[in-house]
């Protein structure tokens, strides 16, 4: 019997392993979903009349991207209902929600998206809402997703107001639209769309409570064998307490490569901007660390119970009193050779104190960074929050990556979907270049990290994450092939140009999930 052959042949100048500093030009063979084999030559051995050569010259190929933070569920929302992107007065925006009472035969809530809350005078809305639609509740939300148009009816019904239109408050319509099986499949499909197009392979998607059903589609979809992107979900507790015997379920129910239950994840403290951040020394000019109560004591019960049970648990936290606390809970946990047993993760951490940094990495706490977040404020507004709330000496250690890798943390690229969409070349623009979006001058540009770095978060430290590093994350024979190419090399594309960087394409399992025009 003849040596095995390739389906596809992906020949490039460049190819990034995640097991080595440097691309080099060579091949990677693949043969069902599996990757056959990586060399340095043309590659030609592993080549018959059925192979697929694709010669990719000066592109860079790379393992698929895994983002270990995103939130399916908080980005369909924001396409439920009417389309009400257009419009520009009171009138035209009741007359749509007429429109759509008078379409429907049930008398169910009236969503609507897309609403521009700056658009058009608002005042006086709400009661001509209360008015028309006593009994039939209607939400509206803004297309920026800062807040919502609701009435009395719908307050009452879902328990928020326009106030608090965030995902944990408004928690109660999750199991009407995740169930509504004609928009979650189209949906769905089109989130795994976008996310193969950015060369995303992999996500750990946040779900709260028991995910309100939506666990069942997904293994439907397994089954069916229609799923191009891996699925590793969370249980965030928002309307109940941390539910084990869920997690238990969930674990026995997805033991496949697609879809598999990923543990824990709640939220600690706010953004240090907000005041909400926890710190060890007060905020300039006040006796205050935090304004907003943190249960610690809570979540330090439930980190034990959900790591007495084998499950991992993700804590959010932004302050550096928050992520010093979060270190402290982690610590307690089972350890085997001075390591977590459970690979905890503490996401975010906008701003740390290097001690806690060093204490995570000695014990293998993961990080989960947003390395895109600089692409949402300008410069001069966040330089300006920083000095006013910690001042330019503590504003040093405002993400500060750097320090996390020189601790020992394994780090791994999410985006906290939809807040950022995750896009690799602008990754490195603000996470290697240390800018704003405007691109002018590089801040706290100690607490950068390499290419390199960051292209091994995004790989092999995503798949660490979720505990798949055996099968994803590298370029290595044997492994999944999740490949994903990036239309030119990274590693010697000016800084100024990182961002024009577009995936070409997007490899699942063996097989092209996306190519771009």
């Amino acid at each position: 019997m003849g040596k095995q052959k390739a389906d596809y042949l992906l020949r490039s100048d460049h190819i990034f392993t995640s097991t080595v500093e440097n691309p080099f030009a060579g091949y990677v063979a693949v043969s069902g979903q599996n990757i056959l084999a990586v060399g340095t030559d043309d590659g030609s051995d592993w080549i018959d009349e059925q192979t697929e050569v694709l010669e990719l010259e000066d592109q860079l190929v790379t393992p698929g991207f895994i983002d270990v933070h995103t939130f399916f569920t908080g980005y369909a929302i924001f396409h439920i209902g009417i389309d009400m992107s257009g419009i520009t007065s009171q009138e035209e925006f009741l007359q749509k929600i007429k429109e759509q009472v008078e379409k429907e035969k049930e008398p169910s809530t009236v969503f609507g998206h897309g609403w521009n809350s700056n658009g058009f005078e608002t005042e006086g809305l709400e009661e001509k809402l209360n008015e028309a639609y006593p009994d039939r509740a209607v939400i509206v939300f803004a297309a920026d997703r800062s807040t919502c148009m609701m009435n009395r009816k719908a307050e009452e019904t879902y328990g928020f107001n326009p106030k608090e239109c965030y995902p944990e408050a408004y928690h109660k319509i999750m199991p009407e639209y995740l169930n509504d099986r004609e928009f979650i499949e189209p949906e769905f499909k089109d989130y795994m769309k976008l996310m193969n197009s950015r060369g995303v392979t992999t996500v750990k998607e946040m779900g709260f409570d028991d995910f309100y059903g939506f666990d069942s589609f997904l293994k439907e979809k397994e089954e069916q064998k229609e799923l191009s992107l891996r699925t590793f979900f969370m249980s965030q507790p928002v309307g109940e307490g941390i539910n084990i015997e869920h997690g238990k379920r969930m674990r026995e129910k997805f033991q496949g490569d697609f879809i598999r239950f990923s543990g824990y994840n709640r939220m600690t403290d706010g953004t240090v901007a907000s005041t909400k951040g926890d710190l060890l020394e007060p905020y300039e000019g006040t006796d205050m660390h935090c304004s907003i109560q943190v249960d610690y004591p809570m979540i330090e019960k439930e980190v034990q119970l959900a790591d007495e049970n084998g499950f991992r648990y993700s804590l959010h936290a932004q302050g550096d009193g928050a992520v010093h606390k979060v270190a402290g809970i982690f610590d307690k946990c089972q350890k085997k050779d001075g390591k977590l047993v459970n690979r905890h993760a503490v996401t975010d951490m906008e701003f740390s104190n290097p001690a806690d940094l060093k204490k995570m990495g000695e014990i293998g706490v993961t990080g989960e960074i947003y390395f895109q977040i600089m692409s949402l404020d300008p410069a001069d507004d966040v330089k300006k929050s920083i000095e006013e709330t910690i001042g330019t000496e503590r504003g040093k250690y405002f993400w500060n990556r750097r320090g996390m890798l020189d601790g020992g943390m394994t780090l791994s690229g999410a985006t906290d979907l939809p807040l950022m969409i995750t896009d690799i070349p602008e990754a490195i623009f603000h996470g290697c270049g240390g800018y704003f979006p405007d691109g002018k001058e590089q801040y706290n540009v100690q607490n950068t990290i390499t290419i390199a770095e960051m292209l091994k978060a995004w790989t092999y430290g995503g798949a660490y994450n979720i505990g798949m590093e055996d099968k994803l994350g590298t370029l290595e024979a044997g492994k999944l092939a999740d490949i994903a190419v990036l239309d030119r090399n990274v590693f010697e594309v000016p800084m100024s140009e990182m961002r024009d960087v577009k995936v070409s394409m997007t490899m699942v399992n063996g097989k092209p999930v996306y190519t771009k025009e």
